[in-house]
């Protein structure tokens, strides 16, 4: 058995006596426990382009839906080069058409908003 200090701070200190590998033992077995129970939400990412065709971007698609089925949160980015940053307006045609895609199981959690040369949205799995 050992003396160990609860609270060294009170006044007075309140000790308590036990067996103290013990009490390191439980404190450990609850902190593993509490940790299984955590569920771990990881961040995938699309990367798209303003001049994409249909079917690469229903491709894109199915593969965020099956990141968002899955529970996994999809950041969707659509990046410009050159001449492209002259037609951002066509670069948020083709983000609202692929949350339109993919709305089934996932929401956006914000607008789609620019970044540098780079338009930006993240999806969130919708509630079961």
């Amino acid at each position: 058995m050992d003396l160990v200090k609860i609270s060294p701070n009170a006044k007075p200190p309140v000790c308590k006596i036990m067996d103290y590998g013990k009490f390191k033992y439980e404190q450990s077995r609850k902190e593993k426990e509490s940790k299984k129970k955590q569920k771990t939400v990881t961040l995938k990412e699309i990367r798209l382009r303003p001049s994409i065709e249909d079917n690469d971007l229903n491709t894109k698609a199915k593969q965020a839906i099956k990141f968002l089925s899955k529970g996994d949160k999809v950041k969707v980015e659509l990046r410009f080069r050159g001449r492209e940053l002259g037609h951002k307006d066509a670069g948020l045609v083709v983000v609202n058409k692929f949350i339109d895609i993919v709305k089934e199981v996932g929401t956006p959690i914000n607008r789609p908003k620019f970044e540098g040369n780079r338009l930006v949205v993240t999806l969130d799995p919708n509630k079961k």
